[in-house]
């Protein structure tokens, strides 16, 4: 298994080098190119802004689940889910850049990514988040993580958080998968993961959201 590599690392010259997967055989003279290329892209990562303590202002009938990432005492948020009073379910990303990543699932059924404020390509059509909802609607797996944008988590601002380990969710390693699910309903992809509802482990992080038949949301505790 690839050693896990994490933000730390590609901050370093021989860390990016293994992040880019670059080969040991490469020549002087391809080094010195790729050494360029990380000068840029260092300089270019360190132009933008931390985050800081993201300002989450309490909504009614909103709920909020976080994961963060634990770094001593620290804690970073790397990822959110948003549900919104009208029923619609947001996976979002902190970022300082403007791109403003999430992926979006409607009430009408309609999941989509968007960044940059532009929708992608493809969209799926999934059940309609209303009262004949069953079973589950998996949302997908979510990777790129780390602390780097300097997103402060602070525990108030979520109805349920889960706290990750070093070493379990990286730029390239691990993920956060995401499943909606109808009350009693285990979704298939989480199984192997605690029935709280969510929990770190080995390289992932799985997780799923209860739909009770009626309005309103409910998800279950969150292990951290």
């Amino acid at each position: 298994m690839t050693d896990f590599i994490s933000e730390d690392d590609l901050r370093t010259f021989e860390g990016w080098l293994r992040y880019q997967a670059v080969p040991t055989t490469s020549t002087p003279e391809e080094i010195k190119e790729w050494r360029a290329i990380f000068d840029d892209v260092k300089r270019a990562s360190e132009s933008i802004a931390k985050i800081g303590r993201i300002k989450l202002p309490p909504t009614i009938g909103e709920q909020r689940y976080g994961v963060a990432i634990r770094d001593g005492s620290d804690l970073w948020l790397t990822m959110w889910i948003k549900c919104a009073p009208k029923g619609d379910i947001y996976v979002m990303y902190p970022r300082a850049d403007g791109s403003n990543p999430h992926a979006s699932y409607h009430r009408d059924g309609t999941f989509h990514h968007k960044s940059y404020g532009t929708k992608s390509a493809v969209t799926r059509q999934l059940q309609p988040l209303d009262d004949a909802f069953t079973g589950s609607e998996h949302l997908g797996g979510y990777g790129g993580h780390g602390k780097s944008t300097g997103a402060v988590c602070d525990r108030d601002d979520f109805d349920g958080l889960v706290i990750v380990e070093p070493g379990i969710l990286g730029p390239i390693h691990g993920s956060v998968v995401v499943d909606v699910a109808e009350p009693g309903y285990e979704p298939t992809r989480c199984r192997d993961f605690s029935k709280a509802g969510f929990q770190a482990t080995g390289s992932s992080v799985g997780g799923y959201h209860h739909r009770p038949a009626r309005s309103g949301y409910s998800i279950p505790a969150l292990a951290g």
